[in-house]
């Protein structure tokens, strides 16, 4: 049954550095929407991707002595990695850097030029270079800082191109208030509060301060504002101006955009404004989710405090991850994560709840009918109110899922599950099964609970997809028994069905082993982070650099500092004449555990005596979290005395 196309998005990733848990949400609920739009029958076109121009790309590929394209390209290759670690089923992925992409960007800012929406002006004012925004000093927040970020802004004066948005500020006004565009409807009240009724400013879409850009055809020492180019990725996807696909007629316009609300910006005026400007029809739905906050604080790198997800995943599995994340982001509100929240929903929702529902089911099923039930029915009134609540399930569910009320929709769904398992409570089978003339009446209690996992698990399988098979198989559901029509009926499985037993869905997690497990991974993130920001104000060049010496060597003796707790006494042959060093790792290392090691030594520093003991030079070890140090060890074949550069 084909109910339509439907098309939905996520924002396009700025590929600065490793995805984390919280690049997660937005692509995980977008699948799980476009999941259950499947299941109801519609022709679903599912967009993700990757936003790679701009001068913070720029900038970090200089750094490392490698072209853009070189320093995004790995990137890339991570997130995609990431998106089939967490089940994500887009249609299409897009990178800005695609040469179809670059041709409808530079045909549509040609067409807004030659239209009068875009003119040439001087540019003076701020800009975020991480958020690749310009700002008024009106728009920055109380410490002059960006109002997204809240990091420093920089001065920026330079020739550009600007789009007139200031000539739509009532038309964007009138159609964020009288449309239901912008959800939740919080978020309409900060645009028009924070950037329309201020007034409208025309926007800066080109720069000359930097290379790495889709040229503007006409002017190519202007390249075009990442904003203006990560937009347009939503049509140029669908083949619009360029060739190399045919679907915008089919799709567009989108459904959904979903987009966290530090970007709610750009898709909620200059997005429309632009469509507006080509007379395009305009999105149907833009949903502005919170943040992710860890232990309360926003996820940041800089802090050492994001989580990732590839670890997560490999230890809890996917499922786990996804159902987490999507349970505990409220609609339209900020979240929060920890290893206690994930390792509590893991055991109580998906152990206790879900797991133990369809292990106590199927057992049963198995011990007192071989695994298949009988025909022999005895209904009882008790049955009536978890029959009830399962069959109306799917229609609570759907208007949720249509609303993006991810949160809500499992909530509805847990209710049913936590009824089951109350009801498992209420019939007591383990007594029916004990007398035989109540076979007919344990069967109909199975019979009911297996309808209902298939009808819960029917619905959760754009949740949850890679364990929900698991569970069809395990109450001998047939694919047919699952399809979306099926899961607003009672009594779709066969009479006499067939179980099989299997593992557990969600093994139980010991909570403290595994919070510990998991701050000993974080904690190395923390000293990484610390020791950048001390990075960062002690620049040194590269004469500086020269002028230490490094060198390998081979630890041919040691011994503990008899007058210290901390100090191992090395004797390292240096491919010369030797030498005697003094390291404080006596904690951390046995003495005839680095008898034979190959070291790096700094050659060159000043003979010092410790605890009476002359050292001549220092060997390299790194921070490696909780107080843990680790010694830099060389493989066995490097020539001792080799000069480290």
């Amino acid at each position: 049954m084909n109910k339509g196309k439907y098309y939905i998005t996520t924002p396009i990733y700025y590929p600065s550095g490793n995805p984390h848990i919280g690049h997660c949400y937005t692509t995980v609920a977008c699948d799980t929407i476009a999941r259950f739009k499947r299941l109801e029958g519609y022709d679903v076109m599912f967009l993700t991707g990757t936003d790679e121009h701009g001068v913070k790309i720029e900038q970090k590929a200089k750094e490392k002595g490698i072209t853009p394209k070189e320093y995004v390209d790995p990137i890339v290759a991570n997130f995609k990695k990431l998106w089939e670690t967490m089940d994500i089923s887009y249609d299409r992925f897009i990178r800005t850097t695609d040469e179809y992409h670059v041709k409808s960007v530079q045909k549509i800012f040609k067409k807004l030029y030659d239209k009068g929406h875009i003119y040439k002006g001087e540019y003076t004012g701020k800009y975020c270079t991480p958020c690749e925004s310009f700002w008024t000093e009106s728009q920055l927040d109380e410490n002059g800082c960006c109002p997204d970020c809240h990091r420093p802004v920089v001065d920026a004066h330079e020739e550009a191109y600007f789009l007139k948005i200031s000539a739509y500020a009532d038309k964007i006004e009138k159609f964020l208030t009288e449309s239901d565009y912008l959800q939740p409807k919080s978020r309409v009240n900060e645009m028009i509060n924070n950037f329309i009724k201020p007034g409208l400013e025309d926007l800066c879409v080109s720069r000359t301060s930097f290379t790495w850009g889709i040229p503007v055809e006409f002017d190519p020492k202007h390249v075009v504002y990442v904003w203006i180019d990560a937009l347009t990725n939503y049509i140029s996807a669908l083949g619009y101006e360029n060739d190399e696909y045919n679907d915008f007629e089919k799709y567009w316009p989108a459904d959904l955009h979903m987009t966290a609300k530090e970007i709610v910006r750009f898709h909620s005026i200059v997005w429309p404004i632009m469509l507006m400007m080509l007379d395009l029809p305009l999105p149907k739905h833009l949903y502005g989710h919170g943040w992710i906050n860890f232990n309360g604080q926003k996820m940041s790198k800089s802090i050492g405090n994001v989580i990732d997800p590839f670890v997560l995943a490999e230890r809890y599995g996917s499922d786990s991850v996804r159902y987490q994340i999507l349970r505990d982001m409220p609609y339209g509100s900020d979240s929060n994560f920890s290893n206690e929240i994930m390792i509590s929903r893991i055991n109580t929702d998906l152990a206790n709840s879900l797991g133990n529902l369809v292990s106590r089911t199927v057992a049963m099923a198995d011990k007192y009918f071989g695994g298949t039930l009988p025909t022999d029915r005895e209904p009882a009134e008790i049955d009536n109110e978890l029959i009830n609540m399962a069959k109306s399930l799917c229609g609570n569910v759907s208007p949720l899922i249509e609303e993006a009320q991810l949160s809500k929709a499992l909530e509805e769904i847990f209710k049913v599950i936590t009824r089951a398992n109350k009801y498992i409570d209420e019939t007591e089978p383990w007594v029916l099964g004990k007398d035989e003339s109540r076979k007919a009446r344990l069967a109909t209690v199975l019979y009911n609970l297996l309808d209902t996992i298939r009808i819960c698990s029917g619905l959760l399988y754009a949740f949850m997809p890679k364990t929900m098979p698991k569970v069809w198989e395990q109450i001998g559901a047939e694919k047919s028994a699952t399809e979306y029509d099926t899961l607003g009926k009672f009594g779709v499985l066969p009479a006499n069905v067939t179980v099989h037993k299997g593992e557990a869905l969600f093994p139980r997690i010991d909570a403290e082993k595994e919070i510990d497990e998991l701050n000993k991974l974080i904690a190395p993130q923390k000293t990484i982070r610390e020791d950048e920001d001390l990075d960062k104000a002690n620049i040194i060049n590269i004469d500086q650099f020269g002028e230490v010496k490094l060198r390998s060597g081979e630890i041919t003796a040691c011994e503990k500092v008899k007058k210290s707790k901390k100090l191992l006494k090395l004797t390292v042959d240096d491919g010369r004449n030797g030498r005697q060093i003094v390291s404080g790792i006596a904690n951390w290392y046995e003495p005839e555990d680095l008898i034979g090691k190959k070291i790096v030594f700094v050659a060159n520093l000043a003979p010092a005596k410790l605890c009476g003991e002359l050292s001549e030079g220092m060997i390299l070890a790194c921070d490696a979290g909780d107080d843990d140090v680790r010694v830099l060890f060389l493989d066995k074949d490097v020539p001792n005395g080799s000069t480290i550069r």
